[in-house]
């Protein structure tokens, strides 16, 4: 009975388990796509995605330290503690001074004096230097351990210029080196007038046109914004006429007619050479009387 039973359970059918069903294919995005068409595999892409992001994190930490002022609180500690091992600003030397007060310049270095080395203001200190007259140039530099070096370019005065009844050494190009003290002129050739200071190298080269004339000039006015009068040790004022040849020529033919026949020391009051055509004289016994020079061809035109 059991057995038939058994053989009974083998007849019925069997079912079968469940087929397992393929995943369904996902399909690919446009980003997927493009980065399937990237030279360089997923692997690598994503490594490279996490070193950015690794690099971004920490520019963001540092900037943020720096925002919040580290390196430069890390800095002034260093600073003090450099400071501390008498890293200070005790000592100034100051190299190629000549005119310049000696005592001003120390002062103005001085003022870096509380500052360890490393802090010293070298762009300030020379900044406030050049504010000196006599100071052309001028370099700062650190000698350790407590030494600021200071290194001067002085101005060469070639001229005094008198302006609104005062007087000024300039140099070459017209800047106001300094006071001048009447009682010690210098001796030195002296430009009147407004805008004169700036005139005073082109003076020069006019007057090197007439070096025999050179030594007997007081001073020279510049009029108008336009030309010179030369004033002569002899009290005589000679009129040049309006620009640089013009005037030169004129210069030229005076110094050659005072050598000839002695026109300075004569009691001229003045030679007008204003007009290329003639020159004309006033005496002082006859003021605004005009005299004929002592040679019948004078015009500066005669001797081209």
């Amino acid at each position: 009975m059991k057995a038939a039973r058994a053989r009974s359970a083998d007849r019925r059918p069997r079912t079968s388990a469940p087929a397992r069903r393929a995943p369904a294919r996902r399909t690919a995005s446009t980003l997927d796509k493009a980065v399937d068409q990237l030279p360089i595999s997923r692997d690598a892409l994503r490594k490279t995605g996490n070193w950015a992001l690794g690099i971004a994190v920490t520019g963001g930490i540092v900037a943020g330290l720096i925002a919040m002022g580290l390196p430069q609180m890390i800095g002034l500690m260093i600073a003090d503690g450099i400071g501390s091992a008498g890293f200070k600003v005790r000592n100034v030397e100051i190299l190629n001074r000549r005119q310049v007060d000696s005592a001003v310049v120390y002062d103005i270095a001085m003022r870096q004096q509380a500052r360890p080395m490393p802090l010293v203001d070298l762009d300030g200190t020379r900044a406030e230097l050049m504010k000196l007259g006599w100071i052309s140039d001028a370099r700062v530099s650190r000698r350790l351990p407590d030494t600021l070096v200071v290194d001067i370019v002085e101005r060469v005065p070639t001229a005094i210029w008198q302006y609104q009844h005062r007087l000024a050494l300039i140099d070459k190009d017209g800047v106001v080196i300094g006071p001048v003290d009447d009682r010690a002129m210098p001796d030195l050739p002296v430009v009147v007038g407004p805008g004169a200071n700036r005139r005073a190298s082109e003076l020069a080269m006019l007057m090197a046109n007439a070096p025999s004339l050179k030594p007997l000039v007081t001073a020279a006015s510049w009029q108008s914004d336009r030309r010179w009068d030369i004033i002569f040790q002899s009290g005589e004022k000679l009129l040049l006429p309006e620009g640089d040849a013009e005037a030169a020529k004129a210069l030229v033919f005076f110094a050659q007619e005072d050598r000839r026949a002695g026109l300075l020391g004569k009691g001229l009051v003045s030679i007008d050479m204003r007009d290329p055509t003639r020159m004309v004289a006033r005496v002082s016994r006859e003021p605004g009387s005009r005299i004929e020079p002592p040679t019948a061809q004078l015009s500066p035109k005669s001797t081209t």
